[in-house]
């Protein structure tokens, strides 16, 4: 019996090779009781969905982890992880940048208004050059929970570029600065990217400007107020127009391209600058995984994620799998914290079924702090059904032949 185990991270509870550790353990547990002529091969492989747990989906496919000092959101030195197999390298924007590494959000707090216009994504930058000192020249950029709202002008910083006001100062970090941006100096521009090619892994379609951008959908989340998120579009208009001035049209043309507005705008200059190519981050993680390839003879794929509903059959991880397990005939349950999805639901998104910790727990509070040992009980539950069903099997294939 071949089980793929093929999760995403339960957010707040455990990340995705975690999910995968307690379900094995579960499925082990009585399996050699219940199947004894029967062995069980369990292949983990953690997937994500270009955001946070990207790079653990790389790590989990043979990529190794690199850590590089950078500068974090508000400019305290933190150490990012990133990693690289080969010439190839995944950078998870939320270890540098990410909203999560805000002092007051480590804190258990909220981020405000000065983290909001202040927060830069200079560390995202600093981690891109620490993967090309890696020999890196194909980079993929998970973005997803970013703290700052600079349209990747901070990202051009770390790598080389100096955003200059009308006195030749350079201006401090932060979206809310570049109202004051008057050039952008290219002249020690890191030379390696010439050869260099980004992904750009995201599933946001915003633009930068306007009521769908950066500023207006995302800002709030990161403390900006109804005035900061004016300011913050200004700003943002302010640093594509100097844009323009210095490498042409293609930054006018990327502001409104789909991804430019996501992770604070850093989508807008990949995309402007680094000539970055947008895909679905479940696509790109899929492919570094290589998922395709690994379910073949695959007798079950287990996914799943913290919290399985409507949203999540827009393209989340859960999906992305399902999809690439239909594509072999090969059968998908679900493992979730919670689910909103009724059967008619789940068995139209590809799910023979749907395992929830709510089944078990009916205390959600609980279920959050004991979400390991619980998967655990649903790995045993779904490996005796499995062992039944092939008892049944082979009993009826028996009685055939008699």
């Amino acid at each position: 019996m071949r089980i793929v185990i093929a999760p995403d991270k339960f957010k707040g509870s455990l990340s995705a090779p975690e999910v995968c550790r307690h379900l094995e353990t579960g499925l082990r547990a009585k399996w050699a009781a219940a199947a004894a002529n029967n062995p069980l091969d369990v292949v983990r492989i953690p997937v994500a969905d270009g955001g946070e747990g990207t790079l653990d989906a790389a790590v989990g496919s043979g990529f190794t982890r690199r850590t590089a000092t950078v500068s974090g959101p508000t400019g305290q030195p933190v150490e990012a992880e990133f990693a690289v197999r080969g010439h190839e390298a995944v950078i998870e924007m939320a270890a540098a940048s990410g909203l999560a590494l805000v002092p007051s959000v480590r804190k258990g707090g909220r981020p405000d208004s000065t983290d909001a216009t202040a927060a830069s994504s200079l560390g995202t930058g600093q981690l891109i050059r620490a993967a090309l000192d890696a020999g890196s020249r194909r980079i993929i950029l998970g973005v997803g929970g970013s703290a700052n709202t600079d349209g990747g002008a901070g990202l051009l910083q770390g790598l080389g570029a100096r955003l200059l006001d009308s006195r030749n100062n350079e201006l401090p970090p932060g979206g809310a600065a570049l109202a004051n941006l008057h050039s952008i100096d290219f002249t020690d521009f890191e030379p390696r990217l010439v050869d260099t090619r980004f992904v750009l892994a995201s599933d946001v379609d915003n633009p930068l400007l306007g009521a769908q951008g950066a500023a207006a959908v995302f800002g709030p989340q990161k403390g900006a107020t109804h005035q900061d998120v004016g300011m913050l579009d200004a700003a943002l208009a302010r640093f594509v127009e100097v844009l323009a001035r210095e490498i042409g049209f293609r930054a006018v043309k990327a502001a409104e391209a789909p991804g430019a507005g996501a992770a604070g705008g850093v989508g807008y200059a990949a995309i402007a600058v680094l000539a970055a190519t947008r895909r679905p981050g479940i696509d790109v993680v899929l492919e570094f995984t290589g998922l395709a390839d690994r379910l073949a003879g695959a007798d079950l794929v287990i996914t799943g994620e913290g919290s399985l509903d409507e949203q999540s059959l827009l393209g989340k991880t859960p999906m992305g799998v399902a999809r690439a397990a239909a594509a072999q005939g090969v059968p998908v349950i679900a493992v979730c914290g919670r689910t909103t999805l009724d059967q008619g639901q789940a068995e139209a998104a590809g799910f023979e079924d749907i395992h929830a910790l709510t089944a078990l727990e009916t205390d959600v509070n609980r279920c959050i702090a004991e979400a390991g040992p619980l998967l655990e009980q649903l790995g045993t539950q779904i490996s005796a059904e499995l062992a039944a069903d092939r008892t049944a099997a082979a009993s009826t294939k028996e009685d055939l032949r008699v």
